[in-house]
């Protein structure tokens, strides 16, 4: 075995054994020391592999998520799932995860708090951690719109409503100390039915937006107040026209474009002609 080979080999054992040690003894009272006794080595040999406890954890959370990524990713790719239904079975798949892993969670959330007191800028070291959650759920909404299954909407904002009602569930888990799953899985299996209902409506119709809003409604009843409002205030940018709130390129960016002012001038003259028949379709009822 090579000397490269069998320094990862140790490495990733270290990190095994490390995570074990934050989630015993939170980070704060996780030390170098106590590592090395873990692990059987001693401090000079562990300086080898890493250069601090922050090193350390950090690493040991990457082993962390991309085990949940792994597993995330063959969802995805399921061709037996429906666009749909692997967007539920991710985010119920995600809290699953975090549920089984709630003192790991606690141990990050303390160490968010110790970023923050130290002068360090805590959402950043999160958004590094979750950005290809948040592509990976943006992936699933372009191809469900260019398979027809879903309606045109913003893709940036709804992944981001996606990814609010993950962002709900951690907040009961480490500040509420609720770990009973809650209704969110059923809430994204909802947000997926409004995505589908918005196939069968004109884009520029307020149909579209009602759609959004009561799937949103339901999602969100059930979580955190400071996790629902951000999901809110996503939801209202997916009901907006998609020019309007997507992002510069990337995967992050609508897979849809505006109906064109000539078009939305046709859809509109359908939609008062539709009305005026239900008017007259309603007046002869009441006269019968």
């Amino acid at each position: 075995m090579s000397i490269t080979v069998e320094h990862d080999k140790r490495k990733r054992e270290i990190l095994e054994k490390s995570l074990d040690i934050f989630m015993e003894e939170g980070f704060e009272d996780t030390t170098f020391q106590k590592i090395a006794e873990r692990c059987g080595i001693t401090r000079t040999i562990l300086y080898l592999y890493f250069k601090n406890k922050r090193e350390i954890f950090n690493f040991s959370i990457k082993l962390f998520t991309d085990r949940i990524e792994s597993s995330l990713k063959e969802i995805a790719a399921n061709p037996n799932l429906s666009h749909g239904d692997r967007l539920a079975a991710i985010v119920e798949r995600t809290i699953a995860d975090c549920i089984a892993n709630r003192r790991l969670l606690l141990v990050i959330h303390d160490y968010l708090g110790h970023v923050r007191t130290t002068g360090g800028n805590p959402d950043e070291r999160v958004k590094r951690r979750t950005i290809r959650m948040k592509h990976l759920l943006a992936g699933i909404l372009i191809d469900g719109q260019r398979a027809g299954e879903f309606g045109r909407f913003s893709i940036k904002a709804s992944a981001e409503l996606l990814y609010a009602l993950i962002e709900a569930e951690i907040f009961r888990l480490t500040v509420l100390a609720r770990d009973d799953g809650g209704s969110i899985p059923q809430g994204a299996k909802l947000m997926a039915e409004a995505f589908r209902a918005m196939a069968f409506v004109p884009h520029s119709s307020s149909a579209a937006a009602a759609a959004v809003a009561s799937a949103t409604v339901a999602a969100t009843a059930t979580a955190s107040s400071a996790a629902a409002s951000t999901a809110a205030a996503s939801a209202a940018a997916a009901s907006a026209p998609a020019s309007a709130v997507a992002g510069a390129g990337g995967p992050l960016g609508s897979a849809a474009t505006e109906s064109p002012p000539a078009s939305r001038s046709k859809e509109a003259a359908a939609a008062r002609s539709r009305e005026k028949g239900l008017r007259r379709g309603a007046a002869t009822g009441r006269h019968a």
